[in-house]
């Protein structure tokens, strides 16, 4: 019976050693990392937060698949409950540590996001802008003279009088005036227009900085809470050793 025992011991401390993680992985080592090396690195563009997601899909299953095989050599054990727990703790450090990972690239991925979508949306403004300063600045179209262009209001009959012929000129002037003014209404409303949308545009940077540094303390604080328990978690595995 104990060379049974003894043997699935060794088969399980095996598949143990060839589960165990590379020395050299970052925040997936389960607290094997040199002392004051960061525990969450920075993600730099979106690729490398994208792959960090994935190596953190990767070294949460090696985790899990840790476990269980350290419960199976648990159950072959005498103190089956202190090997448990330590079994359980070191897995607890192990997620805590993917998991704090796994934040600091989704935060860096929202916060890119949101710059993009802010740049368009600048960029957009900025394109309305120009638009709307080169209408601005083109001349009013003069008034032609009488019988200069095609424009111009056509001679009367043959057989009108003077008189007449200058009530249908000024007639086709004041309606030319009409048709400028009413343009100028319009680039006054566009101008107000484009206003707004400036104000909702500036309104909206406003309310992104305030997120970014709403999510930023929260992340601060998640971290100080790991390092908090991981910090206690160190201590408790100290006691337990001089026990």
């Amino acid at each position: 019976m104990m060379k049974r025992i003894t043997t699935t011991a060794l088969a399980v401390a095996l598949a143990l050693a060839a589960l165990a993680p590379a020395p050299a992985a970052v925040a997936q080592t389960l607290g094997q990392e040199p002392i004051g090396a960061p525990r969450v690195p920075a993600s730099h563009s979106v690729e490398q937060a994208d792959a960090t997601l994935a190596q953190v899909a990767r070294d949460r299953a090696a985790v899990h698949a840790r476990y269980a095989a350290e419960e199976q050599l648990c159950y072959t054990l005498f103190f089956v409950n202190r090997c448990l727990d330590k079994a359980k703790e070191v897995r607890r450090v192990a997620l805590s540590e993917l998991r704090a990972v796994e934040v600091e690239a989704n935060h860096f991925k929202r916060v890119e996001s949101v710059e993009r979508r802010d740049q368009e949306l600048a960029e957009r403004i900025r394109k309305d802008e120009a638009e709307l300063a080169t209408r601005q600045a083109q001349p009013a179209k003069p008034l032609p003279p009488a019988g200069a262009s095609a424009g111009a209001p056509r001679a009367p009959a043959a057989g009108s009088s003077p008189q007449q012929r200058q009530a249908a000129y000024d007639a086709k002037v004041q309606r030319q005036q009409a048709e400028e003014a009413a343009g100028a209404g319009q680039r006054a409303a566009n101008a107000a227009a484009f206003e707004k949308k400036a104000q909702v545009a500036a309104q909206r940077q406003v309310d992104v900085a305030a997120r970014k540094a709403e999510k930023a303390a929260k992340l601060a604080a998640r971290q100080k809470q790991a390092a908090a328990e991981e910090r206690r978690a160190a201590e408790a595995a100290a006691a337990a050793a001089k026990r």
